[in-house]
């Protein structure tokens, strides 16, 4: 079941009232999404993004069976191009912004891609397969030495990168790489007693950026929220690790037109991370349109 990340805090600072109009660029699962709209009764509307063509059938069949068809527009799309989803919708004025930078539990468990290295798949990790060539099995098998040291390192922080990007380059001139169990076992192989379950953590994630230009979608986005959003309208921002909160941090100190609401970042209350353990590494930022 989806389980919304900072839900509480998120509706605190994005304050939707009776009327309003906000724009979920991550609508995943349709948590923040569907309880925003309670908030906005009857007449306020969501602008729902999401790259994964599941992600936007499920929420499309939920909006049809609570009768909200009319208030909830979906849009299967990069959030990178939000300037023009909005445009091309008509839809206006936005008094909220909201992006959930979490990868979905949909995705984790049931798209049989290779998001986790808890289970035995094909290195696939593209969010939407209609709209990318590039697969993490790509990257691995033909990527240069170099270059995989250079995802590892840059994406993932991981201090290990050069020696596991050379053993891929040898184990791959054998056989071909081609599962999340096939890299697991060749990373844990290679570092031995170094090894941590955290190193998988940072090679996947590595990949997975570098699969769906992640950061790149997320700094356009940002600067596409700055003549979208008007004075007083909002936009609150769940990251994840490290490298997508530092982009929000700059940006929002950067940006002029923003007022920063959140001194340091929310995070999850130890309550919070029980029930769900996937929001331990929760940060939510929040900025005003001046």
């Amino acid at each position: 079941m989806h389980i919304p990340v900072l839900l509480k805090e998120v509706l605190e600072y994005l304050q939707p009232k009776d009327g309003q109009n906000f724009i979920d660029c991550t609508i995943g699962g349709g948590g923040h999404s569907f309880k925003i709209l309670s908030y906005t009764e009857p007449n306020g509307k969501i602008l729902g993004i999401d790259l994964s063509s599941e992600a936007i059938k499920k929420i499309d069949e939920q909006r049809r069976s609570l009768n909200l068809k009319e208030r909830v527009i979906l849009v299967n799309d990069n959030f990178a191009n939000l300037q023009e989803i909005v445009e091309r919708n008509s839809f206006s004025p936005v008094n909220g912004i909201l992006l959930d930078l979490g990868l979905s539990s949909d995705l984790i468990e049931n798209s049989g891609r290779g998001f986790s290295f808890m289970r035995d798949e094909v290195l696939d990790m593209r969010f939407d397969p209609e709209s990318n060539n590039l697969t993490a099995q790509g990257i691995i098998n033909q990527y240069s030495e170099r270059t995989l040291k250079e995802i590892f390192w840059r994406y993932g922080e991981e201090k290990y990168s050069n020696k596991i990007a050379q053993e891929i380059v040898r184990v791959r001139k054998r056989k071909k790489i081609q599962t999340t169990v096939q890299l697991s076992e060749l990373i844990k192989g290679v570092l031995g007693f170094r090894f941590h379950i955290k190193i998988l953590a940072r090679i996947f994630q590595s990949l997975r950026i570098t699969v769906n230009l992640e950061l790149e979608n997320l700094r356009q986005a940002l600067i596409s929220s700055v003549d979208i959003l008007p004075p007083s309208g909002r936009i609150a921002i769940l990251s994840y690790h490290s490298l997508e909160d530092g982009i929000v941090k700059r940006f929002f100190r950067g940006e002029s037109t923003f007022k920063i609401l959140t001194k340091k970042p929310i995070t999850p209350s130890s309550e919070e991370i029980k029930k769900n353990s996937r929001s331990r590494s929760a940060k939510l930022r929040v900025a005003e349109k001046i």
